[in-house]
């Protein structure tokens, strides 16, 4: 029987089509942004969300999830990065941006089995570290409020420290909660992507769980490159090889190759001989190198699609092609770098497009972590007032 999951922050949709893949029916999927909401509405049918009504258009601060309350077993979503993005202002909880509290109240109302967010690597950096424990204990205690409305974060974090650390029995809403930072590169998808996943297990939920363990490595890649040449060999290129005395740098990997830009597009006609029928593999000009911003080498995963603070940023979002030209990522190509499936349809602009896919969750990897978490809710002792499947 599917279990039922709503959807913060959908954006574009990466994350919600990996937990409808995972066998998740989403009761709800909630997203702002104009433009987001059209692409979601575009792909109901991917989605699995059958009525357009379930596409909440609205802000999550205005949202009362109280209605779902013991009725969601699964609740995801990416709160907006640029709080904490390296490359944005590097606010955090100064930033109006910051949804993190919002998604505890989410959280706090609709109580669910387990859930998962995601967010970007600066979430981790030392000058956000005291922000960061106050996020993981809001999740891990989403009932114990601020006390009073002006009372500032530090006042709230010591409140939490105090329950977290205080030899007394939590009879109130507590969440075992694990993070841990992933190059989605590792889980093969075609991209050297970092992000922060952090998940949570309610705690009557009586189940065991871990993060998947990688699958891919760049060591097995290089072997198939300067040793076996297997690489070459399937892409019908000359090898490449090194030199044999730098040959032992090189050494078998159990692991299986990381997927480089040329295994998923290698297929795809070249977008500049004009219109080729595919959706959304249009060509975009203007590419144009310059100092930190010289595109993803065919033969290695792409650089970090990114979405940009003031458009698209050029570096990541070209490719280096063989003749040492470079150009833009079709909408196709970078949809298919984040593992977007080719069905999967981006009504908007370029510009438009590339924010969305850069702002998305690969849906492959998505999928991998919330396949892990369905098998342990699904095998876990039915805790006492929820049954997995029911609303």
């Amino acid at each position: 029987m599917a279990m039922n999951s709503i959807e913060l922050f959908a954006g574009g949709g990466g994350l919600a089509l990996a937990a409808a893949q995972s066998g998740f029916k989403h009761s709800s999927l909630i997203e702002l942004d104009g433009d987001s909401v059209a692409t979601l509405r575009k792909n109901v049918g991917s989605l699995g969300v059958n009525k357009k009504l379930l596409i909440c258009s609205r802000d999550i601060r205005e949202v009362d999830f109280k209605k779902y309350e013991s009725k969601i077993d699964f609740l995801s979503g990416g709160p907006p990065c640029q709080p904490f993005s390296i490359g944005g202002k590097s606010k955090a909880n100064n930033d109006i941006r910051d949804m993190f509290p919002y998604a505890v109240r989410a959280l706090s109302e609709i109580k669910p089995a387990a859930f998962l967010f995601e967010n970007v690597k600066g979430l981790l950096r030392e000058n956000f570290s005291k922000y960061f424990n106050y996020i993981i204990l809001q999740l891990t205690y989403p009932e114990i409020r601020k006390k009073e409305p002006g009372q500032n974060w530090e006042e709230h974090l010591a409140i939490l420290e105090r329950h977290h650390t205080g030899n007394v029995l939590c009879e109130g809403l507590k969440y075992n909660v694990v993070f841990r930072l992933i190059n989605a590169a590792d889980y093969g998808i075609p991209q050297k992507r970092e992000r922060v996943f952090i998940v949570g297990f309610r705690n009557d939920i009586k189940g065991e769980w871990n993060f998947p363990k990688s699958t891919h490595s760049k060591a097995a890649l290089e072997y198939e490159k300067n040793v076996t040449g297997e690489y070459w060999e399937r892409h019908s290129i000359p090898k490449k090889t090194e030199e044999n005395s730098l040959l032992p740098l090189y050494p078998k990997d159990e692991k299986k190759p990381w997927i480089t830009v040329r295994d998923v597009i290698a297929d795809l006609p070249n977008p500049e001989n004009g219109n080729c029928g595919i959706n959304n593999h249009i060509y975009q000009k203007g590419a144009k190198i310059y100092s930190g911003h010289t595109g993803s080498c065919l033969d290695e995963p792409s650089k970090t699609i990114k979405a940009g603070t003031h458009g698209v940023p050029g570096g990541e979002n070209m490719i280096i092609l063989d003749n040492g030209e470079v150009r833009y990522y079709t909408i196709r190509e970078a949809a298919r770098i984040q593992t977007f499936p080719d069905d999967y349809f981006f009504p908007c602009s370029w510009t438009e497009s590339m924010r969305q896919i850069g702002n998305a969750v690969p849906v492959k990897l998505g999928r991998i972590i919330i396949q892990s978490i369905a098998r342990t809710l699904q095998n876990a002792t039915k805790p006492n007032f929820q049954s997995f499947g029911q609303s």
